[in-house]
């Protein structure tokens, strides 16, 4: 039906256009508004939202654009020093992003390797400092792991770490302390997540709680 309307009021237009301005066959107001509405609809129906706006997530943004073709709506910032290198790829390539959002995933679950290391030292009595050291090794790892399969992608995190870092493997523990003056916080940050990344693979509402719980967004 809506095709139809389109078509219809598309027709009249065309008509009243030949027939010159004030002159031809006046177009009802409310089948304008019905045109302009159903196209509106279609676009917004193939365009994909998030629940939770990246856009209104500073520190996500600080790492993304807003890009319309984009198959999640979002692609890598060419200025951003953590992601600036995957900018390059086609994020408005379905089968690209598919793939980026399935490694994405794995990386995520292979996080809980972390997990089972903190319960491990906690039970063996490790201080906080031995359990913060731990987890923030085994997360630069797991890091590097996850491209195990991509030489190219792992060639641009290592680019990555040495422009943020000033060396490969990423950020050290005594380097995380000195930033964040406190253990407690360097074993929370191990578990942190690229929210602008997560953003352009699909699963910035997925992990939406874990930035809340990590401090990241207040609400």
């Amino acid at each position: 039906m809506k095709r139809i309307i389109k078509f219809i009021g598309i027709s009249l237009i065309s008509i009243s256009l030949l027939c010159g301005c004030g002159t031809g066959l006046e177009i009802p107001e409310p089948l304008i508004d019905n045109i302009i509405s159903s196209q509106k609809n279609e676009t917004d129906n193939t365009s994909f939202k998030y629940e939770h706006d990246p856009r209104d997530n500073a520190k996500a943004m600080e790492d993304i654009i807003d890009n319309p073709d984009a198959v999640y709506g979002f692609s890598p910032s060419p200025e951003s020093k953590r992601l600036g290198e995957y900018a390059e790829y086609d994020w408005t390539d379905p089968e690209f992003v598919a793939d980026a959002r399935e490694k994405r995933i794995e990386y995520h679950k292979s996080l809980d390797s972390m997990t089972d290391i903190l319960y491990k030292m906690k039970e063996e009595g490790a201080t906080t400092e031995e359990m913060a050291r731990a987890v923030s090794a085994e997360k630069n790892r797991l890091r590097l792991e996850s491209y195990k399969d991509d030489p190219e992608g792992l060639e641009k995190l290592k680019k990555s770490n040495m422009d943020t870092y000033g060396h490969e493997d990423g950020p050290t523990p005594d380097e995380m302390f000195e930033k964040y003056g406190s253990w407690e916080i360097v074993m929370q940050k191990a578990f942190s997540t690229n929210m602008g990344m997560d953003a352009c693979c699909g699963l910035y509402d997925e992990y939406y709680q874990l930035y809340i719980e990590l401090g990241y967004i207040n609400e």
